[in-house]
């Protein structure tokens, strides 16, 4: 895809470790702040508190963000992906359930199933389906519950948990070694009987969105944000149907490379567990809105069809479609450089007054608030409305307020157009607002233990992350634990030219975190493997190719995404500088680290560094606010 003729963007690089850290510490859960408060003194001086069952925590957040030309951010490939990291936390008390309006029944199940996988894996059912009733409104508080591999049905079949994750089916490893390996997430039951105050006041309404067009991980960020602004909005999720995502076409013809959301999350077992999210396929809303004449074209107010009245647009070519979706639904351009995305806490609308008051009253402050303010201070999670939304702002002067005039749209739409400067190019939580603290966290919680990567490609990096620790152990008889560390070095057509430094520089911008003989993982879009001959000199280094016989079956276009989870594993982590590719490895660290209690959570710190630029190895061992 050519990148030429693209705007400047922005590329999302500071929020990297601003909420890992603050996603590492909110991660640390348990107990509601409400039934426990934070020791005053702590909350003071160590924000982003967080509470234990028996003890506080305290989150950092991360920093990743930096402008861009969008001309040159947009063309990645696997290796991508804004240095991040999140938060996530306890909540709150319990209110009394409501029941959700009732949802017709349909039986479509149209959302194709990945080439290499068990096809009942990806099969969306596509309607919003009667059993989610009784859905509880109160936002809970974190209670983790024991996993079970699998929910039996009344039918004497299973459904898929995403709790869960066994590898039997895939060829293994072991289900002891995978959950060891691979699971980050926790299982919160109570955290699926949330639903946004709007669902219930609003009723059936709509999201419909355009995958972003840049890498992998570009596309991955903003999918997380707009299915957890669905969730926020109370709208059904539309799911875009299959269709080819920018380098993600390996071996066309020879194995899928046309793909739906479906085939890299459990979009169906995240529809089956939350309450409070419904997602469809296209198909199934153009049945359901457009071929019904429910969609009314903007410019004459008359009914208006899909392109041939086509339902099905899996595989066939996309723009028809988005023009139309355009045309039909209330589009809205929310652009994260201007604006943030603010959700008020009920349907009054005196929260709606509440907030525009308190941006301007920001907006007024002289100085004007600005990063270095919050510079290894991050607020405490349950802080003031006005000081978690100042702690936000950056560059941005105003709110995009989910009100009352937008609530009224039966379809709201996010596009993607250069010519517009549209696109959802954002991390999740850099970018949502919550005005109840306690929403933000849930948000946060849910990201973190549903929009993971199948179970397919957890297996596939758990097979190889066993195998390498074997080969660290046989190396160094006292390595027991089979302990390896890892690098990500983005070369390829990476536009960060200061990034891009000889192995020799690379090792001794690093030898001091690492131990000499050390086995070393590299997740490397360099194909020239000589490259690293100087590392290689006082490291045993592997790769990805090193371990293709386990890989058998495995799609090749999920590669990126198994060096990820092979490298957020390493004990000592060594990224690329405004690599989105880096940062999304670092946020799986931070997650990992809360849940086990690894050296340094209680502070969000991980043995997380930059190779280069020298003023910048540093940069996610300290919290910082977002920049833009």
């Amino acid at each position: 895809m050519a990148n030429s003729h693209r705007p400047t963007i922005l590329l999302w690089f500071n929020l990297i470790f601003i909420s890992l850290i603050i996603f590492l510490m909110s991660l640390i859960h348990h107990e509601s702040i409400h039934e426990k408060r934070v020791d005053s003194d702590i909350a003071k001086h160590r924000p982003h508190s967080i509470l234990n069952a028996k003890e506080s925590f305290h989150g950092v957040k991360s920093t990743e963000n930096e402008k861009v030309p969008r001309d040159q951010s947009d063309k990645r490939d696997e290796h991508d992906e804004s240095i991040e990291t999140t938060t996530t936390t306890t909540t709150t008390t319990k209110k009394k359930k409501k029941k959700k309006p009732e949802k017709r029944n349909n039986n479509h199940n149209v959302v194709g199933s990945n080439s290499t996988t068990d096809p009942q894996k990806t099969h969306l059912r596509t309607t919003a389906r009667d059993d989610k009733k009784n859905a509880n409104p109160a936002i809970p508080a974190e209670t983790p519950a024991a996993a079970a591999v699998v929910q039996t049905t009344g039918g004497g079949g299973t459904e898929h948990k995403i709790a869960s994750l066994s590898c039997e089916k895939y060829g293994g490893p072991s289900d002891d070694v995978a959950i060891k390996e691979m699971v980050y997430w926790e299982d919160i039951p109570s955290d699926s009987e949330f639903v946004s105050p709007f669902k219930v006041a609003d009723g059936e309404r709509y999201l419909t969105f355009e995958p972003d067009e840049g890498g992998w991980n570009n596309i991955r960020m903003a999918m997380e944000t707009v299915v957890a602004m669905s969730h926020a909005m109370g709208r059904i999720l539309v799911l875009p149907p299959e269709q080819g995502m920018y380098l993600l076409s390996k071996n066309e013809g020879k194995q899928k490379t046309r793909f739906s959301f479906a085939d890299f999350f459990h979009i169906e077992s995240m529809d089956k567990e939350h309450k409070g999210l419904d997602i469809i396929t296209t198909e199934e809303f153009l049945k359901r809105m457009a071929l019904t004449g429910e969609l009314v074209d903007k410019k004459t107010g008359k009914p208006s069809y899909p392109p041939g009245n086509r339902t099905d647009w899996n595989g066939q070519r996309i723009k028809p479609l988005q023009k139309y979706l355009r045309s039909v639904a209330d589009v809205r351009n929310w652009h994260p450089d201007n604006c943030i995305a603010a959700f008020p806490a009920s349907t009054s609308p005196s929260d709606v007054a509440t907030l525009n008051r308190t941006m301007s009253e920001i907006l007024a402050e002289r100085p004007r608030p600005n990063q270095e303010l919050f510079r290894g201070k991050p607020q405490p999670v349950d802080a003031p409305v006005k000081d978690r939304l100042r702690e936000m702002l950056a560059a941005r002067k105003g709110l995009c307020i989910y009100d009352e005039e937008i609530r009224k749209s039966p379809v709201v739409h996010f596009m993607v157009s250069y010519k517009d400067d549209a696109r959802m190019l954002v991390h999740f939580y850099e970018f949502l607002f919550f005005q109840d603290w306690r929403h933000d966290l849930w948000t946060k919680r849910f990201v973190r233990d549903h929009l993971r990567y199948l179970d397919e490609i957890q297996c596939a990096a758990a097979r190889i992350v066993e195998a390498v620790r074997k080969r660290a152990r046989e190396k160094h008889e006292g390595n027991k634990e089979g302990y390896y560390d890892s690098f990500h070095i983005r070369r390829g057509d990476f536009q960060y030219k200061a990034t891009r430094i000889e192995a020799d520089e690379i090792y001794e911008n690093s030898k001091d975190e690492l131990e000499e003989g050390a086995t070393v993982y590299i997740a490397t879009d360099e194909r020239n493997k000589d490259f690293f001959a100087p590392m290689a000199e006082h490291y045993d280094l592997v790769f990805l190719d090193d371990y293709k016989h386990l890989l058998k079956g495995v799609n090749t276009n999920y590669y990126g995404m198994l060096d990820q989870l092979i490298a957020s594993r390493g004990r000592v982590f060594f990224g690329t500088f405004f690599s989105t590719f880096s940062g999304y490895i670092n946020r799986m660290r931070g997650y990992n680290s809360a849940k086990y209690h690894l050296e340094g959570y209680e502070q969000g710190l991980l043995k997380s560094w930059y190779f280069t630029p020298e003023d910048r190895v540093m940069e996610m061992r300290v919290f910082q606010s977002v920049r833009y």
